[in-house]
Formats: structure tokens, C-alpha cells, sequence
């Protein structure tokens, strides 16, 4: 199954995708403004040219497990691409996905924001949930 990343934020979104058996992530270009109608539109259009069957948004929980002010923000986003789209979305924790994605940045070209979605997907890749979803 093919599962769309999402590491949202307010300018700059980052995207990545896996290969229908989940076990090859390759980053996409960001999405601009991505909570707008505009943006919503263009991860619309992406999940349908990538053929994507499940989404998954990086969640930024605290260390202490809190939700922020840009936590927030990311479920009023969910909440809003959950309206957008005809297929799952599901939130993953994304702590240390950015420090994690600054480290790998030496040796791509991607954006750090579709870095971070890289690893949001393959953690979620990993996990039991999505062994449950296939």
C-alpha cells in the first residue's frame, strides 16, 4: 500500500512517499501553504497522482508528551484534510524526526521538511499499526 507522509507546517510542508509494498521512502517536493484551500488542493492532486491509499501527518508532541501551540495547529490541519480526502488520515509522533532529518540533510537534496516526512514514514512503516492497515 502506498502511504503519503505529511510533516506539516503553517509555510512549508514537507512530503514523502513509499513504493506500494512500504518498503522503499523517497521525499517529495514541499507543499507551499499546505492548511490553505490552495494547499489542501495540491495534496489532493498528490494523492491521486502517486496513487497514495493512507496519509500520515507528523503530530509535534513535546518531550514531555504535550501538545503545543503548532500541535494545534497541526490537528485543526488534519481535521481539515481529513475533509479533503477519501482515505485515511492517520498522526504519527514526529519527535526527533527533524533533528534526525538535519543529520541526513549532508547528503540530499531534498528539503529538510520532506526529510522530516521521510522519516515519519518510515517509522510509521515500521510500526504495528500499519502491519494492522495492510
Amino acid at each position: 500500500m502506498r502511504v503519503l507522509a505529511l510533516d506539516y507546517g503553517q509555510a512549508h510542508t514537507g512530503a514523502a512517499i513509499c513504493d506500494p509494498t512500504g518498503t522503499i521512502v523517497r521525499p517529495l517536493p514541499d507543499i507551499s501553504h499546505a492548511g490553505t484551500p490552495d494547499g489542501l488542493n495540491s495534496i489532493s492532486t498528490l494523492v491521486f497522482k502517486e496513487e497514495a491509499r493512507m496519509v500520515v501527518v507528523g503530530m509535534p508532541v513535546s518531550l514531555s508528551g504535550m501538545l503545543g501551540t503548532q500541535a494545534q495547529e497541526t490537528q485543526q490541519f488534519i481535521r481539515a484534510l481529513e475533509a479533503q480526502l477519501q482515505i485515511p488520515v492517520k498522526v504519527w509522533d514526529e519527535r526527533f524526526t527533524s533533528r534526525i532529518a538535519t543529520a541526513r540533510g549532508r547528503y540530499s537534496t531534498a528539503s529538510k521538511h520532506s526529510l522530516a516526512a521521510c522519516v515519519i514514514l518510515e517509522d510509521f512503516l515500521s510500526s504495528e499499526e500499519f502491519k494492522t492497515q495492510e
